[in-house]
């Protein structure tokens, strides 16, 4: 991993415990967006100079049977949001061009995941991050343009991947409805 003079480097970028995954099921009707499942994970770092640091890989299509039946996918973006975005956010939001994203493993909510990110757009530092981790699952939030009652969100869901074991969690933010295990 060669790090660029000036920034962090990828020694400074260790995984801590806490990480999380999570899926979205959004569209856009005003722009002709269908909908589509994808899925954001997040890694938190050690703090550097007492800052929190974490990698957000976000928009991942992954096409998964269900939140329960993670292991073995895989996913590769080859720029910026072209699906996927990747970004390190430490004092600010600095974006990665390329992704290469696998789950090998899952226990439960808990799957592990070996990320590499590279190409770094904004001058962080590190040209390359691989991080290999394991992130508790979040839930599943549902934002669609026709669907205004959780059962009408769950019932689209369901389209996309099985919803068995997932219950409303009320609080969801804006007009998304949010799907997590059931206790």
């Amino acid at each position: 991993m060669g790090d660029d003079e000036g920034g962090l480097t990828a020694r400074d970028l260790v995984p801590a415990a806490g990480g999380e995954w999570h899926g979205l099921l959004f569209d856009n009707q005003a722009v002709g967006l269908p909908p589509a499942l994808t899925w954001t994970f997040r890694v938190p770092f050690e703090p550097i100079g007492g800052v929190p640091a974490a990698l957000e890989v976000e928009w991942v299509p992954l096409a998964a049977p269900g939140w329960r039946s993670m292991a073995g996918l895989s996913a590769r973006s080859a720029s910026f949001a072209e699906p996927a975005e990747a970004s390190v956010h430490h004092h600010g939001h600095h974006r990665y061009d390329r992704v290469e994203l696998s789950v090998s493993e899952q226990d439960g909510p808990r799957v592990r995941v070996v990320v590499t990110v590279s190409g770094d757009i904004d001058a962080l530092g590190p040209s390359s991050i691989t991080v290999d981790a394991w992130l508790t699952f979040a839930g599943i939030r549902v934002q669609l343009g026709d669907a205004d009652s959780a059962s009408a969100a769950l019932e689209r869901l369901a389209s996309f991947t099985d919803v068995d074991g997932l219950t409303e969690h009320a609080g969801a933010p804006g007009v998304a409805f949010h799907f997590v295990p059931a206790s």
